[in-house]
C-alpha cells in the first residue's frame, strides 16, 4: 500500500467529519440529549487523534527530519486552538446556549476543514516519505493509540 500513514489519517479524518456531522444534526433536530452525546463522541475521537499525533506521528517525524519548527509545530498550535473551540461548543451544547454553540461550532468547523487540508497535503505525504522505512509499525501504534 502506498501512503500508508496518509491513507489512515485522511480516513480518521473523515470519521471525525462524519461524528461531528451528527452532532450538529442532533442539534438542528433540537434533540439536545442526542446532540450532547453525539458531541462527546466526536470530540473524544478528535482527542484520541490529536494525541496519537502529538505522541507518535510528530516526534518521529521530527526525530527523522530534525524539523521541529516546521509543520509539526503549527499543528500543534492549531490542536490547542481546536480543543480549545470543541471545549466552548461542548459547555454551550450543556448551557443549551443555541447561539454560542452555532458560533463555536461553525468556527471549529473551518478550523478542521483547513488543518485537515494541510495535514492531508503537506504532513502526511512528508510523513510517508521520510517514515517509508516505519509505517508499518507506525500506522500499528497510531491505530492502537487511536481504537484506545
Amino acid at each position: 500500500m502506498t501512503d500508508p500513514l496518509r491513507h489512515y489519517l485522511s480516513d480518521d479524518h473523515r470519521r471525525c467529519d462524519d461524528l461531528f456531522a451528527a452532532a450538529e444534526q442532533a442539534f438542528q433536530r433540537q434533540d439536545a440529549a442526542s446532540a450532547q452525546a453525539s458531541y462527546a463522541r466526536f470530540q473524544e475521537a478528535m482527542l484520541a487523534h490529536f494525541a496519537a499525533e502529538e505522541s507518535l506521528l510528530f516526534p518521529e517525524f521530527e526525530a527523522r527530519t530534525g524539523i521541529r519548527m516546521g509543520p509539526t509545530q503549527v499543528m500543534r498550535l492549531e490542536h490547542i486552538q481546536m480543543r480549545s473551540l470543541m471545549e466552548e461548543a461542548r459547555q454551550a451544547l450543556i448551557d443549551q446556549a443555541a447561539d454560542d454553540f452555532s458560533g463555536s461550532a461553525e468556527t471549529l468547523l473551518i478550523m478542521m476543514q483547513q488543518h485537515n487540508m494541510k495535514e492531508e497535503n503537506v504532513l502526511y505525504p512528508m510523513c510517508d516519505q521520510h517514515l517509508a522505512d516505519s509505517a508499518s509499525d507506525l500506522l500499528t501504534r497510531l491505530r492502537e493509540a487511536i481504537a484506545a
